[in-house]
């Protein structure tokens, strides 16, 4: 199954990053002035959505869903659930993460929504890569600077560490105590995250 990516119109400075991320035949959803970003990405929208009050509409010659400016989703969110319905599986975002913060936990939670429905989901921004950790352990491989487990959703328990500089065994984070932040893979080696109540969000720092 083709990989459903969607691109806002959050900044992106490292355009060769997501680029890498990228495979020949991704699904491209573009919303609204994600559209910005689509020369320096080199790709083409397969769809486009919004409300087109970031950008003109383009009236390009591709799929085009245009949504009323007042609406309970936001274009973002609205995208990921029409790739939903269209049979996607795994999703990639990009150009979510930026100066508003309200629009950045918002499209944080888009990778717990896709955890519910039991898919997987990814954000890349200018300096990490994000996804979730639920009931199927999570590898992060040597390369990454940091990584870090924070808890969006109540409390994680079970949580084990392995191949890390600081290992966890049976651990248990809250929201108000966050102190899963900054670990490093052991060199040469990969870590593994499991996690047996709960969820997590693993932020893997470039």
């Amino acid at each position: 199954m083709r990989r459903c990516v969607i691109v806002g119109n959050a900044d992106i400075k490292e355009y060769e990053c997501v680029k890498d991320a990228l495979k020949s035949d991704d699904f491209f959803i573009f919303c609204d002035g994600g559209l910005k970003h689509m020369d320096k990405l080199g790709v083409k929208p397969s769809l486009i959505v919004g409300d087109f009050d970031s950008a003109s509409n383009p009236h390009m010659d591709v799929e085009t869903i245009t949504l009323p400016c007042e609406k309970d989703d936001t274009d973002t969110f609205y995208a990921v659930k029409e790739a939903v319905k269209r049979g996607f599986e795994e999703f990639l975002l990009t150009g979510v993460v930026g100066n508003r913060f309200d629009h950045t936990m918002g499209n944080i939670s888009i990778l717990l929504y896709l955890d519910s429905l039991g898919k997987k989901g990814t954000i890349i921004d200018d300096y990490s890569e994000m996804e979730v950790v639920s009931d199927k352990p999570v590898y992060v491989e040597d390369g990454y600077s940091y990584f870090s487990l924070l808890n969006m959703t109540g409390c994680a328990k079970g949580i084990k560490i392995e191949g890390a500089k600081y290992p966890l065994e049976d651990g248990e984070i809250t929201c108000d105590y966050q102190y899963g932040i900054s670990n490093e893979v052991l060199p040469g080696g990969k870590a593994c995250v499991t996690v047996e109540e709960g969820r997590l969000l693993l932020v893997k720092v470039f």
